[in-house]
């Protein structure tokens, strides 16, 4: 690990990041990151995960600065005040709904109306909502393979994933890379001044961009590849161990 990075800000993963395999935070990561704003340093949570469903965990660590949402789709404010938002175009929408009945696979999705899944029954066309995020579960690896062609060569998609067997979709351009160095640019300081933690591919960027990557001892196996470091599991308190070690290496311990 590269200790001339001066870190000024610590962007969290959240599932199989910050949490537990029980959705919870455990007392060590709590008291870690409490650490770290101590030290002045601003600690965001960057999740896949829409605001209406990662809200009460950001809240419960405190106050922060911004929360980058829904894989850099959305970002808010202090005051969970809407500051950007990025939506995927209908027609890519209406492709990506003709694959899920193509291959009689889950679909879930995030959109500014809500979150829904494959087996909502919608009260509105589709093309009255506004798509955020839209993933799909697909454990069979062939079928898989079949999508991620298509995905992949679409070059109005961002195509991850926050787990082996699914694939999350956004708009081109919007990742949670993307939405740090917009934070850290408005906060006056750049990515090199950031550690981003995380476990799936929707972190590949951030973990590649930020001035320290750390993958957690439970990441897939490119995300590893990738990081500056890897840090014990999300059930081995690894958020803990990476802060407490960044923080004492600045201090000299």
């Amino acid at each position: 690990m590269n200790m001339e990075h001066n870190i000024k800000l610590i962007a969290l993963d959240m599932d199989g990041t910050l949490l537990r395999d029980d959705h919870d935070i455990s007392e060590e990561n709590r008291k870690a990151v409490q650490r770290a704003k101590d030290e002045g340093i601003h600690v965001v949570v960057s999740t896949g995960r829409p605001i209406a469903r990662s809200k009460h965990i950001i809240e419960s660590l405190g106050e922060s600065e911004y929360a980058v949402t829904v894989n850099g789709g959305e970002i808010y404010d202090r005051h969970y005040n809407l500051v950007e938002r990025q939506v995927l175009e209908m027609t890519e929408v209406k492709r990506l709904w003709e694959l899920q009945q193509e291959h009689s696979i889950r679909l879930w999705t995030s959109t500014v109306q809500g979150a829904f899944d494959s087996d909502y029954t919608f009260e509105k066309p589709i093309d009255e909502y506004d798509w955020l995020k839209i993933g799909f579960e697909v454990p069979d690896e062939s079928i898989r393979e079949v999508i991620l062609k298509e995905v992949t060569a679409n070059p109005a998609l961002e195509v991850t994933n926050s787990s082996p067997v699914n694939i999350e979709i956004n708009p081109a351009g919007v990742s949670k890379a993307a939405a740090l160095h917009k934070v850290s640019d408005w906060l006056g300081f750049s990515i090199n001044e950031v550690m981003a933690v995380g476990d799936s591919l929707n972190d590949m960027a951030m973990i590649k961009e930020a001035g320290i990557g750390v993958a957690m001892g439970n990441a897939q196996d490119e995300v590893k590849k990738e990081a500056d470091l890897v840090t014990k599991s999300n059930m081995e308190d690894g958020v803990a161990e990476v802060i407490h070690r960044i923080i004492d290496a600045k201090a000299g311990v």
